[in-house]
């Protein structure tokens, strides 16, 4: 699991590893809202590369070692009433970053899985590069309707603290949150939590990424009509004790996506807990296989 810097274009560079054997099947992992590469639990790429994947997981922009653009996010208000900076970047751009890893990479196609935010890159990527993605898995994500897929009252009172001013109150903001978010449906892993919050902190220790992705999200609006373009085999996956993102917006994903298919993981919330592992990668791994779309 080698870290590597890669330039996508238009000045962007993304950290990425390389999971698994050179020349299986690419399976990339997009990660979610203020999430590095490293939430996708080290065990779980294994295993995906167990079964015959070269999985890669990377940082988006603004988060991790990738590039942190300068300007100052807006406010939540400013988002909710249609106010951007003019260099406020939407999920559409990190769709193309996510397209020039690809390319960096000499990816012709590949799979694509993503988580929250991450699920939403994965779907603008495969509308708007349908010949690039093979197959789409959504996970616990949404259409960017603001009815459907709503947060828990109790979840956006939690999300309205102030960012963290070092690597311990990082640790504990991260053990609070997942706590709450999380499937509580299986036992809650608080040392890998603070594991990985104490990396994401080394990692990257700034805080005006995530205020910059969620603008993403808000300014790219209702996605519903894109996804309706959607041409790849697709499988939605979600939650039923998600409070982050209500499995309403699970189930308006698979409406709004021609042919997609939806799975409910029982007992599971906003994270991947080593419980519901084997019905998730089973669900990843036979929705790749069971594709009619050839291999490169």
């Amino acid at each position: 699991m080698t870290e590597r810097i890669a330039d996508v274009g238009r000045g962007i560079s993304l950290a990425y590893e390389r999971i698994g054997d050179t020349g299986a099947e690419p399976l990339v992992l997009v990660a979610g809202l203020g999430q590095q590469l490293h939430g996708w639990p080290d065990a779980f790429c294994a295993q995906l590369a167990g079964r015959g994947y070269e999985v890669v997981r990377f940082d988006n922009r603004d988060a991790g070692r990738s590039t942190h653009p300068r300007f100052r996010p807006p406010s939540l208000f400013g988002m909710l009433a249609g106010r951007f900076p003019p260099q406020q970047y939407d999920l559409m751009d990190m769709a193309a970053d996510t397209v020039g890893l690809f390319d960096a990479l000499d990816l012709e196609t590949a799979h694509i899985a993503g988580v929250s935010m991450g699920g939403m890159i994965s779907q603008t990527t495969a509308a708007l590069y349908p010949d690039r993605i093979r197959t789409l898995t959504s996970i616990m994500s949404t259409t960017g309707s603001r009815v459907l897929g709503r947060p828990a009252l109790s979840t956006l009172r939690m999300m309205g603290g102030k960012p963290p001013k070092s690597r311990e109150e990082a640790v504990e903001s991260a053990v609070r949150m997942f706590r709450h978010i999380g499937s509580h449906g299986f036992p809650f892993d608080e040392a890998w939590v603070r594991d990985t919050a104490g990396k994401g902190w080394d990692r990257d220790p700034t805080a005006g990424g995530v205020g910059r992705q969620l603008a993403a999200i808000m300014k790219s609006g209702n996605r519903t009509p894109l996804l309706r373009k959607i041409t790849a085999p697709t499988l939605v996956i979600h939650g039923d004790r998600d409070r982050m993102v209500h499995p309403t917006g699970g189930a308006a994903t698979a409406r709004a996506i021609p042919g997609a298919r939806r799975e409910t993981v029982r007992g599971m919330g906003h994270d991947l807990p080593e419980g519901a592992w084997p019905a998730v990668l089973d669900l990843i791994d036979q929705h790749a296989r069971s594709s009619d779309v050839p291999a490169p």
